[in-house]
C-alpha cells in the first residue's frame, strides 16, 4: 500500500485527467455498446460523468465502497472493506452483461474484486492501474508503479512544490 508522505507523488491536474478521461472513452468505444454504467463512489464519479458523455451512456448507478481510512491521523492507509450502497437489483440481475463498471484508480484490487463478484461480467475500466490491481481491469489508460501516490484534482489546492533534487533550487 502507498503512503503519500513517504512515495512518489504523481499530481493529475484537472486538464491531464479530463484527457486522460477521455482517452479511456476512446478505448472504450471499442468494446461497447454498453447499456449501462456503474460508477465506483466517490473517485469514479468524474471519470464516470465524461465516459458516459462520451459513449451516450444514459442509465447510470453507483456502488459505494470506503476503503481508505484518516484513523484520525490525517494519512490515508487503506482498510477493511465496507459497502455503503451496493447498485441496483435490476443491474444486479444482469450478472454484469452489458454494463461498464468505472472507477479513477485500481490500486491493490480490494474494492475491484468486490465490484467483480457483483458483476462478474462487466467490463472494468479505470483510469489510473498499479500493478496489484491490474490484473482486474479490462481497460485502462496509465499503469503507475505500485509505490506511486496520485493526487487527483479534487484533492489539490496551489502550492509551491520544491524540486526533486535538493540542490537544483539553488
Amino acid at each position: 500500500m502507498s503512503d503519500p508522505l513517504n512515495d512518489k507523488a504523481f499530481p493529475v491536474s484537472w486538464d491531464q485527467f479530463h484527457r486522460d478521461a477521455r482517452a479511456l472513452a476512446w478505448r472504450l468505444a471499442e468494446k461497447g455498446p454498453f447499456d449501462s454504467m456503474v460508477t465506483i463512489t466517490r473517485g469514479g464519479l468524474v471519470p464516470a460523468a465524461i465516459v458516459c458523455r462520451e459513449l451516450g451512456i444514459r442509465t447510470i448507478d453507483t456502488v459505494s465502497i470506503a476503503s481508505y481510512d484518516h484513523g484520525g491521523t490525517g494519512e490515508q492507509t487503506q482498510g477493511a472493506l465496507a459497502i455503503l450502497k451496493t447498485v441496483s437489483s435490476k443491474i444486479l440481475d444482469t450478472k454484469g452483461v452489458g454494463v461498464l463498471i468505472i472507477d479513477d484508480l485500481v490500486d491493490t484490487g480490494k474494492t475491484a474484486q468486490e465490484v467483480r463478484s457483483m458483476l462478474p461480467e462487466a467490463h472494468f475500466a479505470t483510469v489510473y492501474a498499479k500493478p496489484m490491481g491490474r490484473p482486474l481491469v479490462d481497460t485502462f489508460v496509465t499503469e503507475v508503479s505500485q509505490d506511486t501516490w496520485i493526487y487527483f484534482p479534487w484533492d489539490l489546492g496551489y502550492s509551491f512544490v520544491p524540486p526533486i533534487a535538493k540542490d537544483a533550487g539553488d
